[in-house]
């Protein structure tokens, strides 16, 4: 009975004593936790919520919107589905390098149906989370098996996503210039010469098209210099494509970088996102591949990606791939996808004409060019910290503090007022 008793008085005597008792064990485990810095974009996105004024405009989200300023969905998407639907398929496991009728046409889309690596059966590749995913998974291919270097060179300014992604990988981050705040335009010169700096056979990491966040993109002449410096350093190059067909609205035209140095006899390694050109954004759907020298060894390459890919999530979903294989596979459903894209684009590039029509008919004395003669979803415009305050505190007009803007999210209701305000901001 006295053991029982002092049992007893051991015991905390209520719940809340013991949940106490265990929130300041927990506090004391995570005390040197730091709070990590707000993402940017969502940041954007908060203060656009609170913000209670009606002419209000979110220019930070790199996501499509209509000409309402709503998600979109693609027609084909949608046929699509209810086909995936409709066949009333199981919810089995994948294979760890995911959807096979998906990756298949994924890297013909990529590479093209008369891609001698495509013909020749050696293109490693995987399905991936999203472009987010094969950038991962690259990074850690690169980290164990590029045997030249352990760094990787980005362009300045890229993706933010960019750098982490490859620090978490192991590689050390470096970077080339590449945009040129004075032209508000490529730095061409400034690239060519980093590229030529950088020790021979470097990792140096291009975006294929619709370079994010500047939306400046070299010519075909440019990428044609490009690759000819890469092949004389022996650099090895690694492609980011997340926009294929969004950028131009040709997705051949958009493919032409990664098509020319695969030509040029160069190996690359290809991150492919379906998010912005089907509107997949939610079903993660990637892939991420490596351009062979034979047949046998892209079975070796296909083996460590399965060895790095099992760890990471085991294998990829099945919904997304199921979606995009069967409009790659089907040649109706396809065009009508290309129509589309296409059609987006198009909604984009003419919001781009506009608004610099608008900026000049207000008087404006800046140059706009810029404007149209970026590509892509995002756009830089050349624009200070202060004049991005002054555009949110003053216009209800939100983007990044770098000052891009995500064209997606201009439209006919709305560009007026964005005109007027970009005009006053900067008067």
């Amino acid at each position: 009975m006295i053991a029982r008793q002092a049992l007893c008085r051991a015991v905390p005597r209520s719940s809340v004593a013991l949940q106490a008792t265990l929130s300041a064990r927990g506090v004391k485990t995570w005390a040197n936790v730091p709070a990590g810095p707000p993402d940017p974009i969502l940041g954007v996105t908060e203060a656009f919520k609170a913000d209670k004024d009606s002419r209000k405009i979110n220019l930070g989200v790199g996501a499509y919107r209509d000409e309402n300023g709503k998600p979109y969905v693609l027609p084909s998407v949608r046929k699509a589905e209810e086909a995936v639907i409709a066949k009333k398929g199981d919810k089995e496991y994948l294979p760890i390098t995911g959807y096979a009728d998906f990756t298949k046409n994924a890297a013909i889309l990529a590479y093209g149906k008369d891609s001698l690596p495509v013909k020749e059966n050696r293109i490693a590749i995987t399905q991936s989370i999203s472009g987010t995913g094969a950038l991962r998974i690259g990074g850690a291919f690169l980290q164990r098996h590029y045997p030249h270097s352990k760094s990787i060179y980005l362009p300045s300014p890229t993706w933010g996503n960019h750098i982490p992604i490859f620090k978490d990988s192991g590689l050390e981050v470096k970077h080339y210039a590449y945009y040129d705040k004075k032209t508000v335009g490529l730095d061409f010169d400034g690239m060519i010469n980093d590229i030529k700096a950088a020790p021979n056979k470097s990792i140096i990491l291009l975006h294929a098209c619709a370079h994010n966040p500047t939306g400046v993109d070299p010519t075909k002449d440019q990428w044609k210099k490009i690759a000819q410096v890469i092949k004389e350093k022996e650099h090895f190059t690694f492609f980011d494509m997340a926009y294929q067909g969004f950028a131009s609205g040709d997705v051949d035209g958009d493919a032409f970088a990664p098509r020319y140095f695969v030509e040029q006899g160069l190996e690359i390694i290809l991150s492919q996102s379906f998010a912005k050109n089907m509107g997949l954004y939610g079903e993660r759907v990637g892939a991420f591949s490596v351009v062979c020298s034979s047949p046998e060894e892209k079975a070796r390459v296909d083996s460590q990606i399965k060895i790095i890919v099992r760890p990471l999530y085991s294998n990829p979903p099945v919904h997304g791939a199921r979606i995009a294989g069967s409009i790659l596979a089907d040649p109706a459903l396809y065009d009508e996808w290309l129509k589309e894209v296409k059609g987006m684009a198009d909604r984009i590039i003419g919001m781009r004409s506009d608004l610099k029509k608008l900026l000049e008919e207000s008087g404006s004395k800046h140059n706009w060019d810029h404007i149209v003669s970026q590509i892509g979803m995002f756009a830089f415009l050349g624009i200070s910290p202060e004049v991005v305050e002054k555009l949110k505190n003053e216009h209800h007009v939100y983007l990044t503090k770098d000052g891009r803007i995500s064209v997606a999210g201009v439209t006919p209701h709305n560009i007026k007022h964005l005109a007027e305000s970009l005009h006053k901001a900067t008067s």
